[in-house]
Protein backbone atom coordinates (compact mmCIF):
# COMPACT_ATOMS: atom_id res chain seq x y z
CA UNK A 1 0.00 0.00 0.00
CA UNK A 2 3.22 2.40 1.23
CA UNK A 3 4.39 1.84 -2.83
CA UNK A 4 0.97 2.62 -4.46
CA UNK A 5 0.61 5.53 -2.73
CA UNK A 6 4.45 6.66 -3.73
CA UNK A 7 3.44 6.01 -7.14
CA UNK A 8 0.26 7.94 -7.06
CA UNK A 9 2.00 11.01 -5.47
CA UNK A 10 5.18 10.91 -8.03
CA UNK A 11 2.74 10.96 -10.28
CA UNK A 12 0.46 13.78 -9.42
CA UNK A 13 3.92 15.60 -9.00
CA UNK A 14 4.72 15.05 -12.87
CA UNK A 15 1.53 15.84 -13.82
CA UNK A 16 1.45 19.03 -11.81
CA UNK A 17 4.74 20.12 -13.59
CA UNK A 18 2.92 19.38 -16.69
CA UNK A 19 0.30 21.44 -16.28
CA UNK A 20 2.42 24.19 -14.52
CA UNK A 21 4.92 24.25 -17.50
CA UNK A 22 2.08 24.44 -19.87
CA UNK A 23 -0.01 27.63 -18.06
CA UNK A 24 3.89 29.32 -18.25
CA UNK A 25 4.22 28.81 -22.32
CA UNK A 26 0.73 29.96 -23.04
CA UNK A 27 1.74 33.09 -20.64
CA UNK A 28 4.68 33.11 -23.09
CA UNK A 29 3.01 32.52 -26.48
CA UNK A 30 -0.14 35.00 -24.93
CA UNK A 31 1.86 38.15 -23.32
CA UNK A 32 2.91 40.27 -26.36
CA UNK A 33 0.13 42.86 -27.21
CA UNK A 34 -1.76 42.65 -30.54
CA UNK A 35 0.28 46.02 -31.48
CA UNK A 36 3.26 44.19 -31.43
CA UNK A 37 2.50 41.98 -34.59
CA UNK A 38 3.96 42.79 -38.09
CA UNK A 39 1.54 44.71 -40.26
CA UNK A 40 1.11 41.24 -42.38
CA UNK A 41 0.08 39.19 -39.28
CA UNK A 42 -2.00 41.78 -38.04
CA UNK A 43 -4.03 41.89 -41.11
CA UNK A 44 -4.48 37.97 -41.44
CA UNK A 45 -4.95 36.71 -37.69
CA UNK A 46 -7.18 37.68 -36.18
CA UNK A 47 -8.04 34.94 -33.20
CA UNK A 48 -4.45 33.55 -32.56
CA UNK A 49 -1.31 35.54 -31.29
CA UNK A 50 2.17 33.49 -31.91
CA UNK A 51 5.68 34.86 -30.76
CA UNK A 52 7.20 37.77 -33.30
CA UNK A 53 10.03 39.71 -32.33
CA UNK A 54 9.53 43.61 -31.52
CA UNK A 55 11.76 46.47 -32.89
CA UNK A 56 13.76 47.96 -30.63
CA UNK A 57 12.76 51.37 -29.51
CA UNK A 58 14.10 54.30 -32.42
CA UNK A 59 14.64 51.97 -35.18
CA UNK A 60 11.82 53.75 -37.35
CA UNK A 61 13.72 57.18 -36.51
CA UNK A 62 15.48 57.69 -39.82
CA UNK A 63 11.80 56.55 -41.88
CA UNK A 64 10.04 58.86 -39.81
CA UNK A 65 12.41 61.46 -40.47
CA UNK A 66 12.35 61.33 -44.59
CA UNK A 67 8.36 61.27 -44.48
CA UNK A 68 8.86 64.42 -41.88
CA UNK A 69 11.59 66.28 -44.48
CA UNK A 70 10.62 64.76 -47.57
CA UNK A 71 8.07 67.00 -48.99
CA UNK A 72 10.67 70.25 -48.95
CA UNK A 73 13.17 68.55 -50.68
CA UNK A 74 12.87 69.97 -54.34
CA UNK A 75 14.48 68.84 -57.97
CA UNK A 76 15.56 71.09 -59.86
CA UNK A 77 16.24 71.35 -63.93
CA UNK A 78 17.99 74.08 -65.79
CA UNK A 79 18.41 75.23 -69.10
CA UNK A 80 21.05 76.73 -70.38
CA UNK A 81 21.24 78.75 -73.93
CA UNK A 82 24.36 79.43 -75.78
CA UNK A 83 25.17 80.70 -79.27
CA UNK A 84 28.56 78.79 -81.29
CA UNK A 85 30.23 80.91 -83.82
CA UNK A 86 31.33 78.56 -86.52
CA UNK A 87 32.29 79.26 -90.14
CA UNK A 88 30.34 78.16 -92.72
CA UNK A 89 32.38 76.86 -96.06
CA UNK A 90 29.71 77.98 -98.40
CA UNK A 91 30.47 81.67 -98.31
CA UNK A 92 33.66 80.97 -98.46
CA UNK A 93 33.85 79.95 -101.63
CA UNK A 94 33.06 82.53 -104.40
CA UNK A 95 31.26 80.36 -106.86
CA UNK A 96 28.52 80.76 -103.73
CA UNK A 97 29.28 84.05 -103.52
CA UNK A 98 29.09 85.00 -107.25
CA UNK A 99 25.25 84.08 -106.50
CA UNK A 100 24.36 85.08 -103.52
CA UNK A 101 26.93 88.16 -102.75
CA UNK A 102 29.38 88.40 -100.36
CA UNK A 103 28.48 87.78 -96.60
CA UNK A 104 30.41 86.86 -93.16
CA UNK A 105 31.61 83.30 -93.37
CA UNK A 106 30.83 83.36 -89.75
CA UNK A 107 27.32 81.58 -88.33
CA UNK A 108 25.67 81.15 -85.12
CA UNK A 109 24.38 77.92 -83.70
CA UNK A 110 21.92 77.95 -80.78
CA UNK A 111 22.65 75.25 -78.10
CA UNK A 112 20.95 74.10 -75.60
CA UNK A 113 22.43 72.67 -72.77
CA UNK A 114 19.97 70.80 -69.95
CA UNK A 115 20.98 70.43 -65.73
CA UNK A 116 19.85 68.73 -63.08
CA UNK A 117 20.34 69.07 -59.21
CA UNK A 118 18.16 69.70 -56.12
CA UNK A 119 17.32 72.06 -53.67
CA UNK A 120 15.03 72.24 -50.23
CA UNK A 121 12.55 75.02 -49.35
CA UNK A 122 13.42 77.42 -46.41
CA UNK A 123 10.58 79.43 -45.80
CA UNK A 124 6.45 78.85 -46.26
CA UNK A 125 6.69 81.62 -48.82
CA UNK A 126 9.14 79.67 -51.25
CA UNK A 127 12.64 80.50 -51.10
CA UNK A 128 14.57 77.64 -51.75
CA UNK A 129 18.63 76.96 -51.24
CA UNK A 130 20.50 74.99 -53.60
CA UNK A 131 24.36 75.11 -54.91
CA UNK A 132 25.70 77.73 -57.37
CA UNK A 133 27.43 75.84 -59.42
CA UNK A 134 23.85 73.79 -59.72
CA UNK A 135 22.09 77.35 -61.41
CA UNK A 136 25.37 78.96 -62.52
CA UNK A 137 24.40 80.49 -66.23
CA UNK A 138 20.88 78.98 -66.48
CA UNK A 139 18.59 80.98 -68.37
CA UNK A 140 15.86 78.92 -67.24
CA UNK A 141 15.49 77.41 -63.54
CA UNK A 142 12.45 75.12 -63.17
CA UNK A 143 11.41 73.47 -59.84
CA UNK A 144 9.87 70.38 -59.23
CA UNK A 145 7.61 69.82 -56.11
CA UNK A 146 7.39 66.17 -54.20
CA UNK A 147 3.35 66.65 -54.88
CA UNK A 148 3.18 68.34 -57.99
CA UNK A 149 3.04 67.36 -61.45
CA UNK A 150 3.95 70.87 -63.44
CA UNK A 151 7.23 72.55 -62.38
CA UNK A 152 6.90 76.26 -60.71
CA UNK A 153 9.80 78.38 -62.71
CA UNK A 154 11.90 79.98 -59.99
CA UNK A 155 14.08 83.10 -60.14
CA UNK A 156 17.27 83.75 -58.51
CA UNK A 157 17.48 85.87 -55.90
CA UNK A 158 21.11 85.82 -54.71
CA UNK A 159 23.84 83.78 -55.21
CA UNK A 160 27.47 83.33 -54.74
CA UNK A 161 29.58 81.44 -56.74
CA UNK A 162 32.78 81.60 -53.94
CA UNK A 163 31.06 79.94 -51.02
CA UNK A 164 28.62 77.65 -54.04
CA UNK A 165 25.21 78.81 -52.76
CA UNK A 166 22.29 80.45 -54.10
CA UNK A 167 19.05 81.36 -52.80
CA UNK A 168 15.81 80.53 -55.39
CA UNK A 169 12.18 82.07 -54.99
CA UNK A 170 9.11 80.26 -56.33
CA UNK A 171 5.62 81.88 -56.67
CA UNK A 172 3.78 79.22 -53.97
CA UNK A 173 2.52 79.52 -50.94
CA UNK A 174 1.89 77.45 -48.19
CA UNK A 175 5.04 75.31 -48.10
CA UNK A 176 6.73 72.85 -46.13
CA UNK A 177 9.87 74.14 -45.44
CA UNK A 178 13.41 72.54 -43.56
CA UNK A 179 14.81 74.40 -40.41
CA UNK A 180 18.66 75.34 -40.52
CA UNK A 181 20.56 73.39 -37.17
CA UNK A 182 23.76 73.97 -35.79
CA UNK A 183 26.38 72.08 -37.26
CA UNK A 184 29.08 73.20 -34.08
CA UNK A 185 26.70 70.62 -32.49
CA UNK A 186 27.03 67.52 -34.43
CA UNK A 187 29.84 65.09 -33.62
CA UNK A 188 32.03 62.43 -36.09
CA UNK A 189 29.63 59.50 -36.12
CA UNK A 190 26.73 60.89 -35.83
CA UNK A 191 24.26 59.83 -38.17
CA UNK A 192 23.30 61.68 -41.23
CA UNK A 193 20.85 61.39 -44.06
CA UNK A 194 21.02 62.72 -47.18
CA UNK A 195 18.11 63.38 -49.52
CA UNK A 196 18.05 64.63 -53.20
CA UNK A 197 18.10 63.61 -56.79
CA UNK A 198 21.32 61.44 -58.05
CA UNK A 199 20.99 60.66 -61.85
CA UNK A 200 17.55 62.24 -61.87
CA UNK A 201 16.29 59.55 -59.43
CA UNK A 202 13.70 61.57 -57.61
CA UNK A 203 14.13 61.87 -54.07
CA UNK A 204 16.18 59.09 -53.28
CA UNK A 205 17.39 58.57 -49.65
CA UNK A 206 20.82 57.36 -48.61
CA UNK A 207 21.95 57.31 -45.27
CA UNK A 208 25.62 57.43 -42.69
CA UNK A 209 27.27 59.07 -40.57
CA UNK A 210 30.01 62.22 -40.05
CA UNK A 211 32.78 61.15 -41.38
CA UNK A 212 35.32 64.55 -40.30
CA UNK A 213 34.26 68.27 -40.28
CA UNK A 214 36.43 71.12 -41.17
CA UNK A 215 37.70 69.13 -44.45
CA UNK A 216 39.50 71.69 -47.08
CA UNK A 217 38.25 70.41 -50.80
CA UNK A 218 39.65 71.76 -54.16
CA UNK A 219 36.65 70.66 -57.15
CA UNK A 220 37.70 71.62 -60.33
CA UNK A 221 38.37 75.48 -59.96
CA UNK A 222 36.55 75.64 -56.73
CA UNK A 223 38.48 76.16 -53.27
CA UNK A 224 36.31 74.77 -50.38
CA UNK A 225 37.58 75.62 -47.03
CA UNK A 226 35.07 73.78 -44.02
CA UNK A 227 33.28 70.95 -45.57
CA UNK A 228 31.54 68.46 -43.04
CA UNK A 229 32.61 64.63 -44.70
CA UNK A 230 29.84 62.02 -44.70
CA UNK A 231 30.25 58.25 -45.80
CA UNK A 232 26.23 59.11 -46.79
CA UNK A 233 26.36 58.42 -50.46
CA UNK A 234 25.95 61.99 -52.42
CA UNK A 235 25.72 61.40 -56.25
CA UNK A 236 25.65 63.91 -59.26
CA UNK A 237 22.30 65.35 -58.30
CA UNK A 238 22.22 65.26 -55.25
CA UNK A 239 24.57 68.99 -55.08
CA UNK A 240 22.12 71.37 -53.55
CA UNK A 241 20.10 68.61 -51.68
CA UNK A 242 19.99 69.06 -47.77
CA UNK A 243 22.12 66.95 -45.00
CA UNK A 244 20.08 66.23 -42.47
CA UNK A 245 20.47 65.51 -39.06
CA UNK A 246 18.25 62.61 -36.86
CA UNK A 247 15.72 65.83 -35.48
CA UNK A 248 15.29 66.77 -39.62
CA UNK A 249 17.54 69.62 -39.37
CA UNK A 250 19.73 70.73 -41.94
CA UNK A 251 23.23 70.76 -40.80
CA UNK A 252 25.06 70.85 -44.51
CA UNK A 253 23.97 71.55 -48.22
CA UNK A 254 25.32 68.65 -50.01
CA UNK A 255 27.86 69.81 -52.22
CA UNK A 256 30.60 67.43 -53.86
CA UNK A 257 31.84 63.93 -54.63
CA UNK A 258 35.58 62.79 -54.38
CA UNK A 259 35.88 61.46 -58.08
CA UNK A 260 38.77 59.41 -56.89
CA UNK A 261 37.24 57.44 -53.71
CA UNK A 262 33.86 55.58 -52.71
CA UNK A 263 32.01 57.17 -50.19
CA UNK A 264 33.40 59.71 -49.27
CA UNK A 265 30.97 62.85 -49.93
CA UNK A 266 31.19 66.94 -48.97
CA UNK A 267 28.65 69.10 -47.55
CA UNK A 268 28.45 73.18 -46.81
CA UNK A 269 28.19 73.82 -43.31
CA UNK A 270 25.15 74.67 -41.97
CA UNK A 271 26.46 77.91 -39.93
CA UNK A 272 28.29 78.90 -43.05
CA UNK A 273 24.81 79.43 -44.84
CA UNK A 274 23.69 81.43 -41.80
CA UNK A 275 26.04 83.65 -41.82
CA UNK A 276 25.47 85.00 -45.23
CA UNK A 277 21.60 84.20 -46.04
CA UNK A 278 20.18 86.87 -44.85
CA UNK A 279 22.62 89.30 -46.84
CA UNK A 280 22.07 87.32 -49.95
CA UNK A 281 18.03 87.60 -49.80
CA UNK A 282 18.92 91.46 -49.05
CA UNK A 283 21.44 92.30 -51.64
CA UNK A 284 21.96 89.61 -54.08
CA UNK A 285 25.23 88.96 -53.41
CA UNK A 286 28.35 88.64 -50.81
CA UNK A 287 30.89 91.25 -50.67
CA UNK A 288 34.91 89.52 -50.50
CA UNK A 289 36.99 91.63 -49.41
CA UNK A 290 40.07 91.77 -52.03
CA UNK A 291 43.73 92.48 -52.03
CA UNK A 292 44.92 91.01 -55.11
CA UNK A 293 47.97 88.99 -54.60
CA UNK A 294 49.25 85.28 -55.29
CA UNK A 295 51.03 84.10 -52.15
CA UNK A 296 53.06 80.60 -51.02
CA UNK A 297 54.60 79.84 -48.00
CA UNK A 298 57.71 80.98 -47.10
CA UNK A 299 60.78 78.99 -45.89
CA UNK A 300 64.28 78.95 -45.47
CA UNK A 301 65.13 77.23 -48.98
CA UNK A 302 62.29 79.96 -50.38
CA UNK A 303 64.59 82.47 -48.25
CA UNK A 304 67.80 81.82 -49.79
CA UNK A 305 66.87 81.92 -53.16
CA UNK A 306 65.50 85.10 -53.17
CA UNK A 307 67.97 86.47 -50.58
CA UNK A 308 65.83 87.63 -47.58
CA UNK A 309 66.66 87.57 -44.12
CA UNK A 310 63.44 86.02 -42.93
CA UNK A 311 62.50 82.91 -43.18
CA UNK A 312 58.82 82.66 -41.77
CA UNK A 313 56.52 84.78 -43.53
CA UNK A 314 54.51 84.56 -46.58
CA UNK A 315 56.21 85.50 -50.19
CA UNK A 316 54.18 87.15 -52.78
CA UNK A 317 54.61 84.84 -55.82
CA UNK A 318 52.60 87.66 -57.86
CA UNK A 319 50.50 90.93 -57.55
CA UNK A 320 47.33 91.65 -59.90
CA UNK A 321 47.59 94.72 -62.12
CA UNK A 322 45.42 97.48 -60.52
CA UNK A 323 44.59 95.34 -57.69
CA UNK A 324 44.76 97.25 -53.85
CA UNK A 325 47.96 95.43 -53.69
CA UNK A 326 49.63 97.04 -57.01
CA UNK A 327 47.98 100.26 -55.79
CA UNK A 328 49.72 100.37 -53.01
CA UNK A 329 53.21 99.33 -53.70
CA UNK A 330 53.53 95.81 -53.18
CA UNK A 331 55.61 93.78 -55.43
CA UNK A 332 56.43 90.43 -56.94
CA UNK A 333 58.96 89.04 -53.96
CA UNK A 334 58.08 90.87 -51.44
CA UNK A 335 57.86 88.78 -48.16
CA UNK A 336 54.49 89.61 -45.85
CA UNK A 337 55.79 89.09 -42.15
CA UNK A 338 52.74 90.73 -40.24
CA UNK A 339 49.56 91.72 -40.88
CA UNK A 340 47.87 94.19 -38.00
CA UNK A 341 50.91 93.27 -35.93
CA UNK A 342 49.65 89.84 -36.32
CA UNK A 343 52.55 87.50 -37.15
CA UNK A 344 52.44 85.33 -40.14
CA UNK A 345 53.56 82.11 -40.15
CA UNK A 346 52.11 80.61 -43.41
CA UNK A 347 49.76 81.47 -46.41
CA UNK A 348 47.22 80.34 -44.80
CA UNK A 349 47.49 83.14 -42.10
CA UNK A 350 47.38 86.24 -44.56
CA UNK A 351 43.73 84.06 -46.72
CA UNK A 352 42.12 84.13 -43.36
CA UNK A 353 42.97 87.67 -42.32
CA UNK A 354 41.22 88.82 -45.26
CA UNK A 355 38.62 86.55 -45.65
CA UNK A 356 37.13 87.85 -41.77
CA UNK A 357 37.05 91.43 -42.91
CA UNK A 358 35.70 93.99 -44.92
CA UNK A 359 35.74 95.95 -48.14
CA UNK A 360 36.91 99.19 -46.97
CA UNK A 361 39.08 98.03 -44.58
CA UNK A 362 42.43 99.08 -44.29
CA UNK A 363 45.51 96.38 -43.11
CA UNK A 364 49.06 97.15 -42.35
CA UNK A 365 51.55 94.82 -43.85
CA UNK A 366 55.18 94.13 -42.97
CA UNK A 367 56.86 93.60 -45.83
CA UNK A 368 61.03 92.52 -45.89
CA UNK A 369 62.34 94.00 -49.41
CA UNK A 370 65.70 94.17 -50.30
CA UNK A 371 66.65 93.14 -46.75
CA UNK A 372 64.94 96.28 -45.36
CA UNK A 373 61.60 95.86 -43.85
CA UNK A 374 58.86 98.37 -44.05
CA UNK A 375 54.79 98.83 -43.19
CA UNK A 376 52.44 99.31 -46.73
CA UNK A 377 49.29 100.22 -45.64
CA UNK A 378 46.53 98.50 -48.02
CA UNK A 379 42.81 99.25 -48.65
CA UNK A 380 40.68 96.00 -49.29
CA UNK A 381 38.10 96.69 -52.55
CA UNK A 382 35.45 93.90 -53.38
CA UNK A 383 36.35 90.77 -55.23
Amino acid sequence: MFKDKTIRTTIIAILGALILEASLLGVMFTYFPKESLSPVMAATDTETTVTTAVSPVGTNIIADTVAKTSPAVVKIETITKTNTRFNDPFFNDPFFREFFGSQSPYRVQPNITQGMGSGFIISEDGYILTNEHVISGATEINIFLSDKEKSLSAKVIGSDAELDLAVLKINAGNLSYLKLGNDDNIRVGEWVIAIGNPYGLDHTVTTGVISAKSRPVQVENRQYKNLLQTDASINPGNSGGPLLNLAGQVIGINTAVNASAQGIGFAIPANTVKSVLETLIKNGKVSHPWMGVYIQTLNADLANQLGLQSSEGAVLSGVVAGSPADKAGLQQGDAILAINKQKITDASDITDFIEKSKVGDKVTLLVERDRSQQYIIVTLAEK
